[in-house]
């Protein structure tokens, strides 16, 4: 009887003790994956692997697709394009990675390939709201498909907070899929500082689920090229 309360079960014993580890499950496995992870001349991301389960994907009202703050941040930089005219583009010049005009947007959008490359080397595009339109029915069948759709801000504002914001954000996307992956940080962040992210993210995922974690058949943290831990 010695550890264990009277009347407490053999299984309940041990469901105490998973709850004591669960605690400190994610930064080991988050730990263990970085470990195992060869050493590469560029910064690895650290993903999220999601697998779902008893959810219909086909029906477009049961997909997730969501933007999460992390709370320890992107470990990378994250590029930002500011899509506006007259006082916005002042003042995002200071704060975003590239800011381009009305001209210039369709500049770039005759040139599809210039297009597609635009798109694929900026993570978050924001864009002045009146011109909302324009963007969508020049870019709109480039940045669309990725998920990149310009976020709106009012004509004049202090892009600054959004900016801000979007730098330490990760878009989650499960589209018609049951498994789908999320960035939540890079090898050269501590295993504790991913953990608080993969955290955030499960936490939000959870709140898109009709059945929370139910619907969450298994989870894999892994790096770019490294292999996969369980984690659930």
């Amino acid at each position: 009887m010695c550890g264990q309360l009277v009347g407490e079960s053999k299984d309940s014993q041990a469901l105490r003790g998973g709850i004591k580890l669960a605690e400190k499950s994610t930064a080991a496995a988050v730990r263990k994956a970085l470990e195992g992870a060869k050493k590469r001349n560029f910064v690895e991301t650290v993903e999220l692997a999601v697998n779902l389960k008893d959810v219909d994907l086909s029906i477009p009202k049961n997909r997730i697709s969501d933007d999460v703050i992390l709370p320890s941040g992107r470990g990378r930089q994250v590029h930002i394009c500011v899509i506006g005219s007259g006082e916005l583009i002042l003042k995002a010049k200071d704060i975003a990675d590239t800011v381009i005009t009305v001209d210039e947007l369709n500049s770039i959008a005759d040139d599809r390939k210039q297009a597609k490359r635009f798109a694929n080397k900026t993570d978050y595009f924001i864009a002045e709201a009146p011109l909302m339109a324009i963007i969508g029915k020049k870019l709109g069948t480039v940045l669309g498909p990725r998920g990149k759709m310009p976020k709106p801000i009012p004509s004049g504002a202090d892009p600054t907070g959004i900016i801000e914001n979007l730098r330490k954000t990760v878009s989650v996307r499960t589209r018609d899929k049951k498994t789908f992956h999320v960035p939540v940080g890079t090898i050269s962040m501590s295993p504790e500082k991913i953990a608080d992210n993969i955290d955030t993210v499960l936490k939000r995922i959870e709140t898109k689920l009709e059945k929370g974690k139910m619907n969450i058949a298994s989870l894999y943290i892994k790096t770019t090229m490294g292999p996969s831990e369980r984690l659930i």
